[in-house]
């Protein structure tokens, strides 16, 4: 679902692999054919009249209601099955014209189904909550609605008149297009630069870039992020704009329903307190000093005069073992068993079905996600690389899958979808998992601080990386809500002053060339405004259950799963408080920061009898296969 740097660590475009039927999922469980895509399409066109007429007798009586919402439900479930068979198969090579035709097909449908049913809101808020909570009594049917039915009643101040509803659902494609433009730019459009690697030419887009940021070669990583960061540069007005409107459709959306904010705005859709926001932001702050403690160590293990944004990304210690898809799936299955054996056995005949796109290929979008739909395996995209970090993202991608799986058999259609504040949560668990099962089976002390600094390194790009990014958003969103005009190169100045901020430029921790200020750009998440955060205060959960996971306390596998059965059945921090976490304290985040330092004693601990054993003629940084 997610931050190109996040959930992938170095995706190429050619792979000989791609093509091999097991590596490439098989969408026919969605259609059979782009025939039959297209049939559906045009039935739930045609449907859309009758979805209007509904509100006729919509609030009659409790049966009438029930027998609404379940059409309604229905004809959702199969809209996102059209929507989901569309983005797959333009993520899988942007470079087709069908598919990108395809996909504008899918979005106008999901505005004119908005439209159609843009009224519904407004008439569960007509009956008042005594009459809804009577109804409930009422009529068992009901109950599956029961959420939603209470939700909107929660939400009915900032509900807008019924035509006002439908016009803005019937905009929707078009206030949220930013995205698929700047995706199309990108992918697209831009003709990236390329520089002499090894005496090749290599294409510096954004697969290049992954690739090369962490080359052993010093000269040539600084080489790769110039040339990128340049050509990113050069479209920093046009990439301004793009964000710039997707941020003030947020804005204007936000006070024409009479939020105070448009964080406030995108927080209340899961009633989460805007004090969680400001919370992980305070306390990433508050532990800077322990991501500044490790850019030092990085600096010293690398063997640098000095330490530069290219330098983030070589591996702390090499390792020439192959990760393979096979050997992911391996690890994976191995590493979840404090989760327990049906855990297992579910998560094995997942990883059976056909339901992943594994490589890199030519025109195949960046990036990693999960896609579930009620019924059958979530689809699973993935750049797989055949490394470590390959790894960390199949086996997150299967938390994602994992968490989906155990929502939708416990829960109705209505009520299995997670909100994006427990989305990731899951996830990181996953790794976290792994990360223990890694350092557990290590066979040398050098394949342990290989795994260490893996760790150390998830923490600064999941946790601080994502805040970062979350008070990026905070600017821009609160400049353009003070009636500032803000440009390409204003968010370019805020990058950059948060860049020296977290990585320590002032106090000499690391340089920051401007070059790479204009970073922002690359972020695909900024176009769904206020979700990276989310990452951040999940790895601080994560680290909660997993640590008791591993500890084997009382209850914590019943407790964990219990939440991810909850699927969007609760409201998720309260959900969180009654199974021990609380996102509005600062424990959860202070607890992981502390990990993190602990990670970094044992770092050094290893390095120390390292320097005191070395030889000459070792290579200190090679971890054996």
């Amino acid at each position: 679902m997610d931050d190109e740097e996040l959930l992938t660590d170095a995706p190429t475009a050619t792979t000989a692999p791609a093509a091999d039927p097991k590596y490439v999922w098989d969408l026919s469980p969605l259609f059979a054919s782009d025939a039959a895509w297209e049939a559906e399409r045009q039935a739930l066109l045609a449907e859309l009249p009758a979805l209007k007429a509904l509100q006729k007798d919509f609030g009659r009586n409790p049966a009438s209601l029930r027998k609404a919402l379940d059409r309604l439900s229905a004809t959702s479930q199969r809209m996102r099955r059209v929507g989901v068979y569309a983005s797959a198969m333009a993520s899988t090579d942007n470079r087709n014209a069908r598919n990108q035709e395809r996909s504008a097909q899918a979005r106008s449908l999901s505005g004119q189904f908005g439209a159609s049913v843009a009224w519904v809101d407004g008439a569960i808020a007509a009956l008042g909550e005594k009459k809804i909570n009577a109804w409930l009594k009422a009529e068992p049917g009901l109950a599956r609605h029961s959420m939603r039915l209470q939700e909107v009643v929660r939400e009915a101040r900032h509900k807008l008149h019924p035509e006002a509803e439908a016009a803005l659902a019937a905009l929707g494609p078009v206030l949220g297009g930013q995205a698929n433009t700047r995706t199309l730019l990108t992918t697209v459009d831009i003709e990236w630069p390329s520089i002499t690697v090894d005496g090749k030419p290599v294409r510096v887009d954004s697969t290049g870039y992954n690739r090369l940021r962490g080359h052993p070669d010093r000269a040539v990583r600084k080489q790769a992020f110039d040339a990128y960061f340049r050509a990113n540069t050069r479209f920093e007005n046009t990439m301004g704009s793009t964000l710039a409107q997707r941020v003030e459709a947020g804005v204007i959306n936000a006070r024409l329903r009479s939020h105070p904010s448009a964080v406030a705005a995108s927080l209340s859709d899961n009633a989460i307190p805007e004090s969680v926001y400001r919370t992980l932001v305070t306390e990433a702050q508050r532990g800077l000093p322990t991501l500044h403690r490790y850019f030092k160590l990085r600096q010293k293990m690398l063997g640098l005069p000095d330490l530069g944004y290219h330098d983030i990304y070589p591996e702390l210690v090499k390792t020439t073992r192959r990760y393979t898809p096979e050997v992911a799936a391996e690890l994976t299955l191995a590493s979840v068993a404090p989760l327990g054996a049906p855990y297992q056995a579910q998560l094995k005949k997942a990883l059976a079905d056909r339901t992943m796109h594994v490589y890199p290929a030519p025109g195949k979008s960046p990036g990693a996600y999960q896609s579930g739909v009620y019924g059958m395996t979530p689809l699973i995209f993935l750049n797989h690389q055949d490394t470590f970090g390959s790894v960390s993202t199949y086996t997150h991608e299967w938390g994602h899958g994992m968490h989906t799986l155990l929502a939708n058999g416990a829960q109705p259609p209505e009520k299995a979808g997670y909100p994006l504040f427990l989305a990731e949560i899951a996830a990181f668990t996953h790794e976290m998992l792994l990360q223990d099962h890694a350092l557990k089976t290590a066979q040398t002390p050098e394949q342990r601080l290989f795994y260490l600094g893996e760790a150390v390194e998830r923490l600064r790009s999941a946790f601080f990386r994502q805040t970062m990014f979350a008070e990026f958003e905070l600017q821009v969103h609160d400049a353009l809500e003070r009636g500032e005009a803000v440009t390409g190169k204003r968010m370019t100045q805020m990058y950059c002053g948060l860049l020296k901020q977290y990585h320590g430029a002032e106090a000499g921790v690391m340089n920051i060339d401007p070059t790479v200020c204009s970073e922002w750009a690359i972020i695909p998440h900024f176009y769904r405004p206020f979700y990276v955060y989310q990452y951040a205060t999940s790895m601080a959960a994560a680290h909660h259950f997993s640590t008791q996971l591993l500890a084997g306390t009382p209850a914590a596998r019943d407790t964990y799963l219990g939440v991810l059965k909850s699927g969007g059945s609760r409201h998720p921090v309260p959900l969180l408080k009654d199974a021990g976490l609380d996102m509005n304290s600062p424990a959860p985040y202070r607890a992981l920061i502390a990990q993190m330092d602990k990670l970094l004693d044992e770092m050094e601990k290893l390095l120390a009898q390292r320097a005191a054993t070395a030889t000459p003629s070792q290579n200190p940084n090679q971890a054996p296969g």
